[in-house]
Order: structure tokens, then C-alpha cells, then sequence
């Protein structure tokens, strides 16, 4: 288990960009950027293994050696690669232990709906909430149990039981997760007869010979010629 109080050293970048990116993470490195206090943004480089475990073990405020000098900092934003799985980047915030900042704070949803019984099922909205608190506060989760929900019963963001300290900053009236009847959807009466009815087959005649062919019509003037032995004989 990774401790509270872990340490992870920083290297500073001086050279910056994509291609000097993808060769820190070859070595098992994650850029990163660090700012706040009105300090001009550094580059750095840290342990991807570490800072992975940190982030899996819910830290949020880290302790950042860089040139031999410990900063308290937040992580504000981890960027993913296209699959979702692996830390290509990072941003972060240098911070005061009594100041507070605004955060993202996924939620955990504990618990069966009692409208589940008859049939509900329970529809998340939202998968985080925004929060202020000092940096000393900020929750890993916040938990929600659902148990005693019905069906057609809603929670908003306003419901939601903060810990000590803690100050919604999402709206009051987004809706976070709600217990309903599954929608079934019924086609009308009419499609479903036009879907049912079978479709005529298609006749094929046949074809008739063209001139020349055997079977094929004599030509208008051919025609025309047949007839004149007729008059001729009479």
C-alpha cells in the first residue's frame, strides 16, 4: 500500500515537446507541468510507476521533491491515452495547506434500490461531484447509498450528504441518479401489419425476341410489303 506521506522526486525538463514526450514515457516517465502562487510554470518529469500507485490509492495532494526543495501539490488534471488505461501527462498546482481549492470528487454508489424489487432499475447521472475545500479535506470519494430508493424516486446534487468542511459547487439541481421502470418501447399496431404483411413476388415475363431472332415480329415495312401482292390480286 502506498503511504500518505510518500515523497516522489521530479526531474526538471528543459526540453520540451511531443517527441521528447514520447521518449520520457519510453522510459518509464510521465511529463508533467506544475503551477500556481503566481510562479511561472515548470516542466517536470516523474516516476510513472509511483505516481500511478498514487492516483490508485486515491492521493490527491502529493509531496513533490523537485531540485531538493518539498512542495505540497494537487493534482489537477491526468490525461489518458486512447485507450484509457495508461498516464501520458499531468497537471499541477502548487497549494497552501489552509487554502481552498475546487475539486472534482468521484462518487460511489452503495447499496440495492428498494424499487428494484418491483422491477426498477437505477440510472446514474453523474459520476463525480465539484466540491471547495481546504487540501487538508478533499474526500478520495464521497459515498451515496441508494437502498432506500423507489421507484420514480431522484436524487439531486442538493441530497447529497458532503463530509465536514466540504462545499458543493456543482448545481443544486443536476440531477445525479434516479430510480425508474425500464422503457419499453411498442412499434404501432399499423407497422407492425406492414412489417408482418408478405410482399408480393416479382413477375418476370418474358422477354420477346428481338428482330432478326427467330419468334420476332416481322418489321412495319416488311409488313407493308406482304400486303401489296394481296391488291395486286385483286
Amino acid at each position: 500500500m502506498v503511504s500518505k506521506e510518500l515523497i516522489l522526486k521530479a526531474e526538471i525538463r528543459k526540453e520540451r515537446g511531443k517527441k521528447q514526450a514520447a521518449k520520457l514515457r519510453k522510459q518509464g516517465k510521465i511529463p508533467a507541468i506544475v503551477y500556481g502562487h503566481k510562479q511561472e510554470p515548470q516542466a517536470i518529469a516523474l516516476d510513472a510507476h509511483d505516481f500511478a500507485e498514487g492516483i490508485h490509492h486515491g492521493l490527491r495532494l502529493l509531496d513533490i521533491e523537485i531540485s531538493g526543495k518539498t512542495e505540497k501539490l494537487l493534482i489537477k488534471e491526468v490525461q489518458h491515452d486512447y485507450l484509457g488505461s495508461t498516464i501520458i501527462h499531468a497537471d499541477l498546482i502548487r497549494v497552501d495547506l489552509s487554502e481552498k481549492v475546487k475539486v472534482q470528487v468521484p462518487l460511489v454508489f452503495k447499496g440495492i434500490p428498494a424499487g428494484a424489487n418491483e422491477g426498477g432499475i437505477l440510472e446514474e447521472h453523474l459520476s463525480q461531484l465539484e466540491v471547495e475545500c481546504t487540501v487538508t479535506e478533499i474526500p478520495e470519494t464521497i459515498d451515496i447509498v441508494v437502498k432506500a430508493l423507489k421507484i420514480d424516486d431522484v436524487l439531486h446534487a442538493r441530497d447529497i450528504v458532503l463530509p465536514a468542511g466540504v462545499k458543493l459547487v456543482t448545481g443544486p439541481e443536476v440531477l445525479v441518479v434516479a430510480c425508474h421502470k425500464p422503457i419499453v418501447i411498442v412499434a404501432p399496431v399499423e407497422e407492425a401489419m406492414a412489417v408482418a404483411e408478405p410482399t408480393s413476388p416479382e413477375v418476370i415475363t418474358e422477354r420477346k425476341p428481338k428482330e432478326g431472332e427467330e419468334g420476332a415480329e416481322p418489321a412495319e415495312k416488311d409488313k407493308k410489303a406482304e400486303k401489296k401482292p394481296e391488291k395486286e390480286k385483286k
